[in-house]
């Protein structure tokens, strides 16, 4: 039923937090940033906007607009876009210039771009001043669907990916789907990657219903695409929800990762998007799943496993390099923060929309994921 006129519609999820934090995701236009900063108690009267060079001209006027005709005033810098900036180095530089600018623990840090600027301004605002408020203004799907939402902020480290950061939360996070139209292909595609992970790790109803408007998604039709975005961001609200810091189910979030973060590191950090990474490093745990439920796999997918490798395939990975070695992208999985004492720990795939974490894995079971993932 929708909102009477002149009321303020409810937020599309909230992320329910234990001492009072919880936040609210919501899908409006960036017109409307001022009235949700006021609701969240944030009153300025300045406001540090951390952006990046392909998004600020695209969107932060429409974020000065919105600030300034309430009194705020808006400090912005624009980092190069890309992984690079996902840098002890930027992180650095946010830092010194918020403290040249003279902020206070009251003034909010507006995080507007995608998953990069959103963990570099998240663990900006998480360290100044030990703490600062946090929002998130995602305009990727990749950001609108999964990074923006749960608190994991951070930068990477020569020796692996996001192994420095911090969790913070948001007080909220205003997605607004208009900014979707302005993707280039390549970063609407990488960002379905997220989408896809969300539905085969807990949502099947999800998965029927991104195979069937596939097309209208990679099309932008609003309507298809708005309500996909929802759903797929509704299951991380969920699961954050029930384990905060990821001491449980929240790594099944990682689907596909550990081998994923591998590719990105092996490949160069920016040589591909992390959505592509993603996606190759679903089609390997996909065959993993595979083999962990029946054995040795030769050929053709036994079902479901088939159906979620088709679904992953629709995100046409690109190809691994073959300079890239299976022993290298093998080494550099024992990097990833997801390791416990008992070694490397994967998410896999018991059926479309179930997932379990297992750990344990024989080494030929990882190196014929490494060979599937390749297409050998």
């Amino acid at each position: 039923m929708p909102a009477p006129p002149g009321s303020t519609p409810p937020p599309a999820a909230v992320v329910a937090l234990p001492g009072g934090r919880d936040y609210a995701v919501h899908f409006d236009p960036l017109a409307e940033l001022a009235r949700h900063l006021r609701e969240a108690g944030l009153r300025g009267p300045r406001a540090l906007v951390v952006t990046d060079e392909t998004v600020g001209p695209l969107y932060l006027d429409a974020v000065r607009a919105a600030l300034g005709g309430a009194g705020w005033d808006v400090e912005a810098l624009a980092v190069p876009a890309g992984e690079a900036s996902k840098s002890v180095g930027q992180w650095s530089g946010v830092l010194d210039w918020a403290l040249r600018l003279g902020v206070d623990r009251q003034t909010p840090v507006l995080a507007l771009g995608g998953g990069v600027v959103g963990d570099l301004a998240g663990f900006a605002a998480a360290t100044l001043l030990r703490g600062l408020p946090l929002v998130h203004l995602p305009t990727t799907v990749i950001a609108q669907v999964d990074s923006a939402i749960g608190g994991k902020t951070g930068v990477n480290h020569a020796t692996g990916k996001n192994l420095v950061g911090a969790f913070y939360q948001p007080r909220f996070v205003l997605a607004d789907p208009a900014t979707l139209q302005t993707l280039p292909d390549r970063e609407l595609r990488s960002g379905l990657a997220e989408v896809v992970k969300h539905a085969l790790i807990a949502d099947a109803a999800l998965v029927e219903r991104l195979e069937r408007d596939w097309d209208q998604l990679l099309d932008r039709d609003e309507a298809v695409l708005g309500r996909v975005v929802r759903d797929a961001a509704a299951v991380k609200v969920g699961v954050v929800a029930a384990d905060e810091f990821e001491t449980g189910d929240r790594a099944l979030l990682n689907f596909g990762h550990t081998f994923g973060h591998a590719v990105e590191r092996e490949a160069g950090y920016g040589a591909l998007t992390h959505g592509e990474a993603v996606a190759l490093g679903m089609r390997a745990a996909v065959h993993l799943s595979a083999s962990l439920a029946s054995g040795r796999v030769a050929g053709v997918l036994p079902a479901p496993f088939d159906r979620a490798d088709a679904l992953v395939a629709r995100l046409a990975p690109p190809a691994l390099d073959a300079a890239v070695s299976d022993d290298a992208l093998t080494d550099a999985m024992q990097t990833d923060k997801k390791r416990t004492s008992r070694g490397l720990r994967f998410v896999v795939l018991d059926d479309v929309g179930r997932a379990r974490l297992a750990e344990d894995v024989p080494a030929d079971a990882i190196a014929a994921a490494w060979r599937y993932a390749r297409g050998e």
